[in-house]
């Protein structure tokens, strides 16, 4: 891609952003699910420069580097399913039903981060994106940052009580009624899963991997039990913790403890497949890891 032609597909993606944005300012009520029924640049921005920054440099990557297609695949599903539940009208539905926030949250911080992880998408991303910003990604207070976010004692931690804290009652009523820490809220979760699976999920050794494969498995043990109790609390009480819902007005018709109860199953049992199926790539992986180790391995 020539510096010309990376100029006018920027340019195109503008215009076509300012085209969703008055249109959906226009006719929210009659825009394709697909669209935005609530148009943000942040997350309209982030979706087609991942997608787009990702397809430059599978392209460019050498042939033995580019990741393979089952893992291309998981990545743009990955990418796609954030758009999903920040974009269309999934998030108009998890803005008035706990439930529905919960299932989004669960694609942030779960699923979706999940599938980006098994993309393996750091080095296309890096060989895709703009030149002027590849300093500032290998910057050494970047470095440092993400080495205490990814630390083994930080990360389940950091994982675990993200879920917790926008899950506070008080701080959760706040953020449902402020559109900036709502952003902050989900932006927040959406980052930490990337960062949490990519983490867990990389297919290579230690080194040049971070963690062992040891290690990695200790990590899903330790951020299954406390999602677990936190998913039967919220089923299983009696309590309505969340009211603010009756505040925004619940767009289907269910009893607070009823849409409660739904939303603590999505933390409870969805999260636990999550970590289940981390588990089962973590094992796969050290078992193909010394495989390799013993074929390379002199005779």
């Amino acid at each position: 891609m020539t510096r010309t032609s990376s100029w006018a597909w920027y340019g195109l993606l503008l215009l076509a952003g300012a085209a969703l944005s008055v249109t959906g300012q226009l006719f929210p009520a009659h825009l394709p699910l697909f669209l935005p029924w609530e148009f943000h640049w942040v997350e309209f921005l982030a979706t087609f420069l991942a997608l787009a920054w990702y397809g430059h440099g599978v392209q460019i990557l050498p042939k033995a580097e580019r990741p393979a297609p089952w893992r291309i695949a998981c990545f743009v599903l990955g990418v796609l399913s954030f758009y999903v539940v920040l974009q269309t009208r999934v998030d108009y539905y998890a803005q008035h039903l706990f439930f529905a926030h919960r299932w989004a949250h669960f694609v942030l911080h779960h699923a979706g981060a999940f599938l980006i992880a098994m993309g393996m998408g750091g080095s296309a991303l890096y060989a895709g994106m703009p030149g002027f910003l590849r300093p500032l990604v290998t910057a050494r207070p970047v470095k440092a940052v993400l080495d205490v976010l990814q630390h083994p004692a930080i990360a389940p931690v950091l994982f675990v009580g993200l879920l917790y804290f926008w899950l506070i009652p008080s701080i959760h009523t706040r953020v449902m009624l402020d559109e900036n820490l709502y952003m902050l809220m989900n932006w927040t979760m959406a980052i930490n899963g990337v960062m949490f699976w990519s983490l867990v999920l990389d297919s290579r050794p230690k080194p040049p991997a971070r963690l062992s494969h040891l290690m990695r498995a200790l990590m899903i043990l330790l951020i299954e039990l406390p999602q677990m109790v936190l998913g039967a609390i919220l089923s299983l009480s009696m309590t309505d913790f969340y009211p603010v819902y009756n505040i925004c007005g619940r767009v289907v018709d269910m009893t607070p403890l009823n849409d409660q109860h739904y939303g603590g199953l999505i933390i409870w049992l969805p999260g636990t497949l999550t970590s289940f199926a981390a588990m089962i790539v973590v094992l796969v992986t050290m078992r193909l890891n010394e495989e390799k180790a013993e074929r390379e391995r002199p005779a």
